[in-house]
């Protein structure tokens, strides 16, 4: 295919340039209806594009032209055999790989470092999860990946299941050895899908570790946006294999996408994925030259410590993406969340997010020398700091999200039953009906159905002492949590009524 072409954001181009006179939505015709300032800022070029789907421009919803062309030229610039392009970014892409192979009742394997939007679209589905427990890394306080035995252990006790969802990379960018586990779960004709939100650019580099299409996956929801060079909130959906049904993905995608396009964001992965294919190997090739050194002078910092090859010796690592750059702060007198501030005041930097020993800083297509020289200025500064602080912070210890409790519901059931809202000491034992999550990286704590441990209250607690963004309840404060309003005893036998296998 001639990946020098860009049919859709080409044919955006012309459409603007014929100038025609629009009696249809957006409502600020190319701009003239817009606020003066916000059209001053972004631009008359940017707003003549933000269009609807028009016959010369096609339609998401049933690609027939040049939409349909773009994602042909994606599926191969990614090695698939169909590309979807969601404007509901990655959440959008999960849920459908999810939803399109689970039923009501339906078990799918699951880590237990998923993102929310995992397991929102389990309880959209009324899917059952069965957990299976990645690599902790008790240093670093961080998870890693699951290991080919705890797949193979899950799929032994629920023979039923009818997906396995794998995560490849982690947001902290450690792999596992993806081929090899989807040659095993396909020997158990069970589909593979794959959250590959943050490995946009492996499939572009020989050096950075498989891409799911590579390993043969049956889905992968990846973000471009996130390290491939589209804007925001734009992603795709790779597809591969007769184990699923591109019918029935389509569906789903057109079920959870809004029917007010956004041509701004597809036009931007149809040009991110021509750079990716002309030049994403050079661009991959210099990025991780950038994060290669990066990595070596943040070792060399003291009190830092930035893991690299030797983290391939851990259980549940295969591989890592050295474009992630994961900044241990053990030895110094901050919390990572401390850090993340300071570096905001005092370098105006922001980090992609921070725990309570660690920062994550990401190396990508658009940095150079100069931004890694001020990154690296701003932590020499800050060790110097805060190792001979005369008042030193309360030094935190780092903490990996709990073991995920059983479930005494399913998720759906939980998320609508009677519920209550109880202060948050009070709730240990009953049975929660919301999520609970720090916010990046977005791994719940708590989902609905779960029963509410000690471990799971103790994390919360130090997260919010902490300062970190702990989320996702009714609750801004997370003082209380919603709980099933039956006493926890009823809400075991309704568990068990409801024919639910809780998972070992």
């Amino acid at each position: 295919m001639d990946h020098h072409r860009t049919p859709l954001f080409t044919a955006l181009q012309q459409h603007a340039a014929g100038d025609p006179l629009q009696f249809h939505i957006p409502g600020h015709k190319k701009g003239r209806g817009a606020d003066p300032e916000f059209r001053s800022f972004v631009g008359d070029n940017a707003l003549s594009i933000d269009l609807i789907n028009i016959v010369p421009l096609d339609d998401l919803h049933q690609p027939a032209g040049v939409i349909r062309e773009a994602e042909q030229l994606a599926a191969d610039a990614f090695g698939a055999d169909y590309t979807l392009f969601s404007v509901q970014g990655t959440t959008g892409a999960i849920m459908t790989m999810l939803m399109s192979v689970c039923s009501p009742r339906d078990k799918i394997i699951i880590p237990r470092n998923a993102h929310k939007s995992i397991l929102s679209a389990v309880i959209f589905a009324g899917a059952l999860p069965v957990w299976v427990e990645p690599e902790k890394d008790a240093r670093l306080g961080i998870e890693h990946g699951v290991t080919l035995e705890s797949i193979r252990q899950a799929i032994s006790r629920n023979p039923d299941t009818k997906a396995v969802l794998l995560i490849n990379p982690t947001y902290y960018g450690t792999c596992i050895n993806l081929r090899q586990m989807v040659e095993f779960i396909h020997s158990c004709n069970i589909p593979v899908l794959v959250d590959e939100a943050h490995g946009t650019l492996l499939h572009f580099h020989e050096r950075l570790p498989m891409s799911a299409m590579q390993a043969g996956a049956d889905m992968a929801a990846t973000s471009v946006h996130k390290l491939g060079g589209s804007m925001t909130q734009s992603s795709v959906l790779n597809v591969k294999g007769d184990r699923v049904s591109i019918k029935r993905i389509r569906t789903f995608m057109s079920m959870l996408t809004t029917t007010s396009t956004s041509y701004l964001l597809l036009s931007s992965l149809d040009a991110a994925r021509r750079q990716l294919a002309l030049h994403g190997q050079a661009l991959a090739e210099q990025t991780i030259r950038l994060a290669r050194d990066a990595r070596r002078q943040i070792n060399e910092i003291s009190g830092l410590y930035c893991y690299g090859d030797e983290i391939c010796e851990k259980e549940g690592v295969f591989h890592y993406d050295p474009t992630k750059l994961c900044i241990h702060l053990d030895q110094l007198d901050i919390t990572g969340f401390g850090a993340e501030e300071w570096l905001r005041k005092t370098y105006k930097i922001e980090v992609e997010l921070s725990d309570l020993k660690n920062l994550l800083c990401l190396i990508t297509l658009g940095d150079t020398e100069r931004e890694v020289s001020r990154l690296l200025q701003a932590l020499r500064h800050m060790s110097e700091l805060f190792r001979c602080r005369e008042i030193p912070y309360t030094r935190a210890c780092a903490a990996i999200v709990p073991a995920a409790s059983r479930f005494s519901l399913p998720p759906r059931d939980a998320f609508y039953a009677r519920s209550e809202s109880i202060r948050l000491q009070q709730s240990i034992g009953r049975v929660i009906t919301e999520f609970v999550y720090v916010y990046p990286p977005g791994i719940p704590i708590l989902m609905p159905g779960q029963i509410i441990t000690p471990e799971a209250v103790d994390y919360i607690r130090r997260h919010l002492k902490a300062g970190l963004p702990v989320k996702g309840t009714e609750d801004p404060d997370i003082q209380k949590l919603r709980v099933v309003a039956a006493p926890r005893q009823e809400s075991e036998a309704l568990g068990s009524r409801s024919g639910y296998i809780i998972p070992d």
